[in-house]
Parts: structure tokens; C-alpha cells; sequence
């Protein structure tokens, strides 16, 4: 998403689940919605309470040392009413101490009314749009909770939000389907007129948990199987290719893709906006809807859990040893044959989550990816290599 406050470059980033796992939706591949079984809660006692929503907001900002980014997430965070971000609004101003507060919300676009778009451009709220493309794309996976489609209802959210100016990004994750059919993708995307996009390859493993999880931890090792709709490897690298050469061909300098900007700040040498793509991570926690803290919006299993933040302070839970060290352990353990890759300043191992692979060497813990990124960053290098000498040569 692009924000005012970038958070991946901002010291502490916390995602938060007003709403926790609860959705209207049934996206077959979602990673989230599961969680509800680590709440031990029913349905309706899934909702941050305002006792909890004000200490959040209290400790957020004090921990920020200038710009503060709140981010809204799920679930579906737009199952909270208006009131609740109201009293959000009210919290903030009580305990900016002068700092710039912004907020951006995440959502899956079928909520949307024209009294949601107005309390959101009132008040300047940055939206990502989760879309997976045209129809029969889009409803693959991303269907309501009777098995209807969802696609109709997202594109009317997102007419209401161009009517009322909105500004809004696509969040669109690239599934095994998708990969197939890249420039029917992208295309749909560029006649939206879609300006800002964040492309999320799925890379999931199943494995059942006593508790109905079905999803695998990333340091499961043993009885885990990918899931169907996860994207292969050389399947993220054509994809990536052939939308950077329609990109290039068409919207360059008219249209922002995360991924190609992120590449592009690795050549350069400054923070990308995707953390997956930075040296180190272990800075974006995630906070589920009870007040409960894990290391990573992705890491959200019992072993990644750093405490609840009515018993812990957020300051002390990031700087606890075990923060710190799922930070480090980005490069830390990288395996040998990412240290010797020439790539490894562009994606820097990307995602631990998605190190479950082996190397060409036979050594575990590799990026289950890694073929596909070094296909992308290949098929880019000449473009790269002639924009940061532009780049570096105008500063």
C-alpha cells in the first residue's frame, strides 16, 4: 500500500485486528481466519474492547519517536462499526502529544457504503482493496460464506470509493491460477485504472492441529503438504516477468507495483517497501483483537507469541530476546547458497515463512521461491542497472 508514514522504514509497526480473525467472507487460500481457534472466543466476543483499544493507541504512539501509521486489518476490520473508529479518532487526538497520526485500513471491499466512503476520505484514511483480478479469477477463491461470489459486491465498493475520491490500492495475491494467466491480471488492473498495486504470491502448508488449525507453522518440517492453490516457483518468476514487461511496455512512471519499486530500492540501496524484501525484520508486529502480540502478522502461532500488552508493554515485548532474535534470524540463517547469490541485496532470503525449502546444496531452510525471484531479477536487471544510474547520477 503506499502510505504517508512507510511501515517498514517506521522503528515499530504493529498490525491491528479490531475485529480479529472474523470475516464475511470464505477465501478458500486465507491465511487468518482460522486464528479464531487461538482466541478460545465465540463470535460475538471478538471485538477489541474500548478499555483495550485505548491502551493500544496509548502505547503505540509513545513507542513512535515522529509520524505514526496505524493499520487496520483482519478478518474484515469494516465488520466494526463507525463508532468504534470514531472513538479511534477521539483516542488518537488524546494521545498524539503532537505527532502526525495516519491511518490505513485494510478490506475486502464488499462493506464499502457511501457513508463508509465518506467517514474514510473525511478523515483521510488510506484503503487497500483486496481484488484478485476479473471475475472467474477472483471468484476462484474469494467467495462469501454461502459459496456465493464476491467480485460484484468488491467492484461496487470500489466505484463508491472512486465516487468519493477515496485513495485506495489493490492488495491482489497471485495463486497457482493466477500464474497462469498474468497479463489477464495485470490488464484487469490497468482498466480499473488501478494506480497503486501490491502483488502477494500464496505460499501455504497444510497440516492438521488438534485445535481445527489446518494451516503448518513455519518451523513445521514433518507431515506437511503444500497447499493446491499456492503458487510454484517458476510459476512467481513468469508471472513477475511478464508483468514487468507490460508494466515497462505501457505504465512506467504511471503506475506503482510494489514488487518492481521494492526491486528497484534494492539496486539503489535504500528500505523497500515490502519488508520480505528488507536485510532484517522482526520491527512489524501483529495484535490480534484480545490484546495478544505475535512476532509477524504471518507468524501468528503459539510459539510466536510475545505476550498481551495488558500484562506487557509493546516497548518491552520489541525489545524482548525473542523479538530481537526472530529479527536477526532473517540473515542470520540464511543458507550458503543465498550468502554467495548474487541477488541476495534484492531479496535478502525474502520471507522466513517461506523457508522451508532446500538448497542446490541439500541444505534446509531455503526460500521456496528462490528460483522464481531469481528468474524476475534477472529478466529486470538491464532496466534496473540503467535507472539507479539515472537515479544516483541525479541526486
Amino acid at each position: 500500500m503506499k502510505h504517508t508514514a512507510a511501515p517498514f522504514t517506521t522503528p515499530k509497526y504493529v498490525m491491528a485486528k479490531p475485529a480479529g480473525p472474523l470475516c464475511n467472507l470464505d477465501c478458500k487460500y486465507c491465511y487468518y481466519t482460522e486464528k479464531s481457534a487461538l482466541l478460545g472466543k465465540s463470535a460475538k466476543l471478538m471485538h477489541m474492547s474500548d478499555e483495550l483499544l485505548e491502551e493500544y493507541i496509548r502505547q503505540y504512539i509513545a513507542i513512535q519517536p515522529g509520524a505514526v501509521l496505524f493499520t487496520w486489518h483482519g478478518g474484515e476490520p469494516l465488520l466494526r462499526s463507525r463508532d468504534f473508529y470514531e472513538k479511534v479518532l477521539t483516542l488518537q487526538r488524546k494521545y498524539a502529544n503532537g505527532k502526525q497520526i495516519d491511518n490505513s485500513i485494510q478490506t475486502n471491499g464488499t462493506l464499502i457504503t457511501d457513508d463508509w466512503a465518506k467517514f474514510l476520505v473525511d478523515n483521510h484514511f488510506l484503503v487497500g482493496v483486496s481484488i484478485d483480478g476479473p471475475q472467474d479469477l477472483h471468484d476462484t477463491y474469494r467467495l462469501s460464506r454461502s459459496g456465493q461470489s464476491s467480485w460484484s459486491q468488491v467492484m461496487q465498493g470500489i466505484e463508491i470509493l472512486n465516487k468519493h475520491k477515496v485513495e485506495w490500492n489493490a492488495m491482489a495475491v497471485v495463486t497457482h491460477d493466477t500464474s497462469q494467466r498474468p497479463l489477464d491480471f495485470y490488464n484487469f488492473f490497468r482498466k480499473i485504472d488501478c494506480n497503486y498495486i501490491q502483488f502477494t504470491p500464496v505460499v501455504e502448508r497444510l497440516k492438521a492441529h488438534d485445535d481445527g488449525r489446518h494451516l503448518a507453522s513455519p518451523i513445521d518440517q514433518e507431515g506437511v503438504q503444500m497447499a493446491p492453490y499456492s503458487v510454484t516457483p517458476k510459476g512467481w518468476g513468469t508471472f513477475l516477468c511478464a508483468v514487468f514487461d507490460e508494466w515497462l511496455k505501457h505504465d512506467l512512471g504511471q503506475r506503482f507495483v510494489q514488487i518492481f519499486e521494492s526491486t528497484l530500492a534494492g539496486w539503489v540501496g535504500v528500505p523497500p517497501g515490502l519488508c520480505t524484501m528488507a536485510p532484517v525484520c522482526g520491527h512489524a508486529a501483529v495484535m490480534e483483537c484480545n490484546g495478544d502480540v505475535y512476532s509477524c502478522d504471518h507468524f501468528v502461532f503459539p510459539e510466536f507469541k510475545l505476550g498481551n500488552i495488558a500484562d506487557v508493554p509493546l516497548s518491552e515485548m520489541f525489545k524482548s530476546p525473542r523479538q530481537v532474535a526472530f529479527g536477526a534470524n532473517k540473515a542470520k540463517r540464511l543458507t550458503a547458497a543465498c550468502k554467495r547469490c548474487q541477488w541476495l541485496s534484492l531479496c535478502h532470503g525474502e520471507c522466513p515463512r517461506n523457508r522451508f525449502a532446500y538448497s542446490v546444496d541439500g541444505e534446509p531452510g531455503h526460500n521456496y521461491l528462490c528460483e522464481g525471484y531469481k528468474m524476475f531479477f534477472e529478466h529486470s536487471a538491464n532496466f534496473m542497472q540503467e535507472e539507479k544510474r539515472f537515479i544516483l547520477a541525479n541526486q
